[in-house]
């Protein structure tokens, strides 16, 4: 797999976020004194019982986790990286994601529901840090010429918008539906309404192994995806996985790799 090593061309990415509770606590409970976490524990109970989750909205989230995939224009994987490692600090895991965004020239960015949950995130934390972001934000350039227009597939390929058409139908089982139709783990002990909790708990670096996890599904995804849209056949596709499976073999040393392996299925193509 080395000799097919590139430019990168993606940056397949996924965020976990924590709650800022002072913030709720200001915006949501001004009139209440209440700490930190205590603001988080009454939002998500008022969460619940407004819509039966508790899912804090991206507004009130800080980056804990940025897990990025850097593969080159043929689709093969480079690196798998997390930011910030071991501290996981997210001013700095702000600032490097969109470093190493300029860095390696704009590639396209790869998410699934990035433009829902994971690019509001990272914009809100560089607006909050005071980042400047000019080519993300390139407002003088034409409308569809726009990095964060919605269907400029140049700058951002959001998977949820590709098999949802833009949201003209549910992708009903998410990433982790279309990960299991092409035998990859999808979610394997850990989803994102259990990373509070887990951060709580003093869990970053599980957390960090579970967003690289969800980044090698969305890269699978990606890559069978991309026989939908013709850009390869199925048997490049098959070639890819292989050589990616034992470029994953090679690095079993990171305990996210380990379990993704130690869950890794085969996709059974259909019988003649």
């Amino acid at each position: 797999m080395e000799q097919t090593r590139n430019k990168v061309s993606y940056l397949i990415f996924d965020v976990e976020a924590i709650a800022d509770g002072d913030l709720i606590a200001k915006i949501r409970y001004p009139d209440e004194s209440i700490d930190s976490a205590e603001a988080i524990v009454r939002y998500r109970a008022d969460l619940i019982d407004a819509t039966g989750k508790d899912v804090i909205p991206p507004t009130f989230m800080l980056p804990i986790s940025v897990a990025v995939a850097k593969v080159d224009a043929q689709f093969y994987l480079l690196d798998l990286a997390v930011l910030d490692e071991p501290v996981f600090r997210p001013f700095e895991i702000t600032s490097g994601f969109w470093r190493g965004w300029k860095h390696y020239e704009k590639p396209t960015l790869v998410t699934f529901n990035g433009r829902g949950y994971d690019l509001p995130v990272l914009e809100l934390a560089a607006f909050r840090f005071g980042l400047s972001l000019p080519d993300w934000f390139n407002i003088d350039a034409r409308s569809y010429d726009q990095s964060r227009n919605r269907y400029n597939i140049s700058a951002h390929i959001d998977l949820m918008d590709l098999f949802s058409n833009f949201n003209a139908t549910r992708m009903t089982g998410g990433l982790n539906l279309l990960a299991n139709l092409i035998g990859k783990p999808g979610k394997s002990g850990m989803d994102g309404s259990m990373v509070q909790d887990a951060y709580n708990d003093g869990q970053a670096q599980q957390i960090n192994d579970y967003c690289q996890a969800d980044v090698l599904d969305t890269y699978f995804v990606f890559l069978r995806s991309r026989i939908l849209t013709g850009q390869i056949t199925l048997e490049q596709e098959q070639k890819i996985v292989d050589e990616t499976r034992t470029w994953l073999e090679d690095r079993r040393e990171n305990p996210a790799i380990q379990n993704y392996l130690d869950n890794w299925g085969e996709w059974q193509p259909p019988r003649e």
